[in-house]
């Protein structure tokens, strides 16, 4: 279901860049933040028992100031990124936020690791530059068609459906792994207080100081682009369904992480790389270039590759992090144990999947 909601706001993202040329990341984020302040921080407000809501503001304050930032930032670089690169590269290349999520549980939360999860981790930064490096490639190739693009049709350099456009892939690619690390760095922050402290508080803060961060930046960055958007149902709908989903995966993210571990859930959803790829291939025609061997294709195909190897490292067993806590479950440890084991089961059915289905795609 996570990977579901995180698909469904790739691909709303992706309509409002290409289709209709709304590119206003932060408004879109915006209004998953108000959606948050409405319920959750309201709840929070009105939650009688252990801390009031003052007394949470009055502690931690500048504690959840920074991490509102961070996930504000994550988002918008996120979302920034379809204006320069595709559905898939971006879903291909937010992998990147599990090695530093990792680091992070290692200094942070004293998470320890196998040797197959590192061995995994280095497979991960290989198939970042990987894909990397297919999008250098395809863009120095398109290089030539877009300067006769220019030539021919009067395209000025600022369009965003000519191939112009598309050679700042590299921009779109960095955004990615900028956004991709800060979102690490809000997953720790959310593993901590969701298992320290509650659920609805972490959301009820990082509503609230959401919705300050990104109205601020909002008003400063983007209050052209807001007023050059040509409203009709469709956009609207689009932003409707971004700000659904997106409410969806920050409702349901912290209820996972609290019996699992945030470095868990994005392994788990590695999955929406499937679906992206669906969606990518059916909805926005993403086709293989005439020419087999191009090194750039070959690339592409060599990440997929490599994430299915990731999952397959990461899935055969639960995690250290996973048995080093199952003493502590007493007589729940053997049931914990048989959820871990059907988990990786799970995991090994969908890499399966991933190797029939992708891979034919990506050598076509």
């Amino acid at each position: 279901m996570l990977s579901l909601f995180i698909c469904g706001t790739a691909v709303t993202s992706q309509y409002l860049a290409e289709q209709y040329k709304v590119n206003t990341p932060m408004l879109q984020s915006f209004t998953n933040y108000c959606l948050l302040l409405l319920v959750y921080t309201t709840m929070l407000a009105l939650r009688t028992d252990n801390e009031s809501f003052l007394q949470i503001l009055k502690r931690r304050w500048w504690k959840y100031i920074l991490l509102g930032l961070a996930d504000v930032e994550a988002n918008y670089m996120i979302v920034k990124a379809y204006q320069y690169t595709t559905l898939t590269s971006v879903q291909l290349l937010d992998c990147f936020g599990i090695p530093v999520l990792m680091a992070l549980s290692w200094f942070i939360l004293r998470a320890r690791y196998r040797l197959i999860h590192f061995i995994a981790v280095a497979v991960c930064l290989l198939g970042v530059g990987t894909m990397v490096g297919a999008d250098i490639l395809a863009g120095r190739q398109e290089g030539e068609d877009s300067r006769r693009d220019v030539e021919v049709t009067g395209c000025s350099s600022t369009c965003t459906s000519c191939p112009a456009k598309r050679s700042n892939v590299v921009i779109g690619d960095v955004l990615v792994l900028l956004g991709a690390s800060l979102y690490a760095i809000s997953n720790v922050s959310e593993e901590y207080i969701v298992k320290n402290l509650s659920r609805v508080e972490f959301l009820g803060m990082v509503g609230l100081f959401g919705t300050i961060i990104s109205a601020l930046q909002l008003a400063i960055v983007e209050y052209r682009d807001i007023a050059r958007i040509q409203w009709n149902w469709k956009i609207a709908l689009l932003f409707m369904a971004f700000a659904l989903c997106m409410f969806g995966l920050y409702s349901f993210m912290p209820v996972v992480i609290k019996v699992t571990s945030a470095t868990s859930v994005n392994l788990g959803i590695l999955t929406a790389d499937l679906y992206s790829l669906f969606f990518g291939l059916f909805l926005f025609c993403y086709k293989a270039p005439r020419q087999p061997s191009l090194p750039g294709r070959r690339l592409e195909s060599m990440n997929l590759l490599l994430q299915v190897i990731q999952s397959c490292l990461t899935s055969k067993q639960p995690g250290a992090e996973c048995s080093s806590r199952l003493h502590q479950w007493g007589p729940h440890a053997h049931g914990l144990q048989q959820g871990c084991e059907g988990f990786s089961k799970g995991k090994e059915t969908l890499d399966l999947l991933e190797s029939f289905v992708i891979l034919p795609f990506a050598n076509s």
